[in-house]
């Protein structure tokens, strides 16, 4: 962690809905996320584990394949890259990321504002660093719309937490990223569009939501 990291000072994490909008596209892997760390490497060093898909050759060929093993319950060639006795990436050389250039599609899709968007506790002893990171965190809400998109996300991770049953079997969340992540993808839902009006307008309840 840098000196940044270890203090309490608020961060600006930008107007919402242009953040939503750049979160999306990185889900949908049309860019990296471009998250404004400073020196903080906290998803570095909470023990967490790092998915890699089999067409991510470049990145595969980067990592010793020691530190590979299969991921559960995904298909064959799906691996998972695990973390040192430290609960650190084996890739976090000297406080950096040694194959950054060649990081893993979970590494450049990682934000850990998608939390304080979605409403989302951090949870456990070993994720410390990335809860005391995400409380810091400060969106600017310009616009009612912008609020409005907000609680639309917190929204959908209400409605996931309440109704798990309703969710894909394979899309059920493990962890509190995975329903964070869910909840960005699906808020959309939680909205809809007044046409006389031109402005978006949370849903009262989750209906719409799948």
């Amino acid at each position: 962690m840098g000196d940044d990291a270890a203090d309490d000072a608020d961060l600006d994490a930008g107007n919402f809905s242009v953040w939503v909008g750049e979160m999306q596209a990185a889900l949908r892997g049309e860019r990296d996320s471009v998250v404004p760390c400073g020196g903080c490497t906290a998803c570095c060093t909470s023990s967490q584990f790092v998915h890699i898909a089999p067409d991510e050759t470049d990145t595969l060929e980067h990592i010793p394949a020691a530190l590979l093993f299969p991921a559960p319950r995904m298909p064959r060639g799906h691996v998972l890259m695990g973390y040192d006795e430290r609960g650190h990436c084996p890739m976090l050389v000297e406080n950096q990321c040694s194959i950054y250039e060649h990081r893993p599609a979970t590494c450049r899709t990682y934000d850990c504002r998608v939390f304080p968007a979605a409403g989302v506790e951090v949870e456990g002893d070993d994720k410390a660093l990335i809860a005391q990171r995400t409380r810091r965190w400060r969106f600017d809400f310009p616009t009612a719309a912008d609020r409005i998109r907000h609680g639309a996300v917190k929204a959908a991770a209400a409605f996931v937490r309440d109704h798990r049953d309703a969710v894909p079997a394979e899309r059920v969340p493990s962890n509190p990223t995975q329903l964070a992540v869910l909840a960005i993808e699906m808020h959309g839902s939680f909205l809809r569009d007044d046409a006389e009006t031109d402005q978006t307008r949370g849903r009262a309840n989750g209906s719409g939501a799948r």
